[in-house]
């Protein structure tokens, strides 16, 4: 997993193959694809007929973003009369203003991110969504939790047959809200408040969007270059400077 460019993810799903196990492939790309430019329904060409049995994405992007892209991997395999079980491990963070390199670009990666995270109704959607597109290895990446993870298998019951054992410990859908003291929280006992509820932010003059930073990098620039030691002081004021 965590594949930006294709062809490295074709040369690990090669020397994986020699293991003589299944190969699951995802990689870390949006709708627009590789960083190189490949489409995504290239991209999971290229991963199946190096071996993959599994492909998908994984991070970067939000659990719509993520669902659009397999989409548009499986087009790319039904094109080329292929076939490979799907994979989706999107972010818990809603990211609908990320471009091709996703969620590292927002200027609250990483560590103000808390802003954006998805609900469990947003994921117990998110987990129907995967399912009904084919998607059979439904989880999550970066920013998920185990409420989240427990939506998914909430969502999935019918199809599984029973509910994880964490759900002994509250009710579906809000459903024990109906013992509580005041009566308009006990009107919310319901699926349809929480499935078509809108939350806000509750933070004053926060934006409902940012504009992501990337400086146009995307693949072959010497600020991509990685070193061994830690990015000198030097090093830092110009990457300061070059924010402002």
């Amino acid at each position: 997993q965590y594949f930006e460019h294709v062809e490295e993810a074709v040369w690990a799903v090669e020397v994986l193959k020699e293991s003589g196990k299944p190969v699951a492939a995802t990689m870390c790309i949006g709708p627009e694809g590789d960083m190189h430019g490949v489409p995504p329904g290239q991209c999971a060409v290229q991963l199946v007929k190096a071996g993959a049995s599994i492909v998908g994405v994984n991070c970067h992007f939000d659990p719509d973003t993520s669902l659009e892209t397999v989409k548009l991997m499986k087009e790319g395999l039904q094109a080329a009369k292929l076939k490979a079980h799907l994979m989706s491990q999107p972010l818990a963070f809603h990211t609908p203003d990320c471009g091709k390199q996703g969620f590292i670009d927002l200027p609250e990666f990483p560590f103000g991110l808390e802003p954006r995270i998805v609900t469990r109704w947003d994921i117990q959607k998110y987990a129907r969504k995967a399912y009904d597109l084919g998607i059979r290895y439904i989880g999550g990446c970066c920013g998920f939790e185990p409420y989240h993870v427990r939506a998914i298998a909430e969502e999935l019951a019918p199809e599984r047959g029973f509910l994880p054992e964490a759900s002994e410990k509250h009710g579906s859908w809000g459903d024990c809200l109906s013992m509580h003291t005041k009566p308009w929280v006990r009107a919310r006992a319901r699926k349809e408040y929480w499935e078509n509820l809108k939350p806000a932010s509750g933070r004053p003059y926060c934006p409902s969007m940012s504009m992501p930073d990337g400086w146009g990098v995307t693949k072959g620039a010497r600020e991509l270059m990685q070193q061994k030691e830690a990015t000198s002081e030097q090093q830092l004021k110009e990457l300061f400077q070059k924010q402002k």
